[in-house]
């Protein structure tokens, strides 16, 4: 994706393209980016229900 394509597209698209940039740049295995991004799922899942 271009950057005046991602310019354009919805946060949730900004924010997975950032994050997928700083995991890879950083080496992290697949297996824990996968392990943790449950983990951040859950944490995440729990404040949106505390919010309602």
């Amino acid at each position: 994706m271009s950057d005046s394509g991602l310019e354009h597209a919805p946060d949730e698209i900004k924010l997975a393209v950032d994050l997928i940039y700083l995991l890879e740049s950083h080496d992290v295995a697949p297996e824990t980016v996968l392990k943790a991004l449950a983990i951040v799922q859950s944490d995440f899942e729990r404040k949106l229900h505390q919010e309602e």
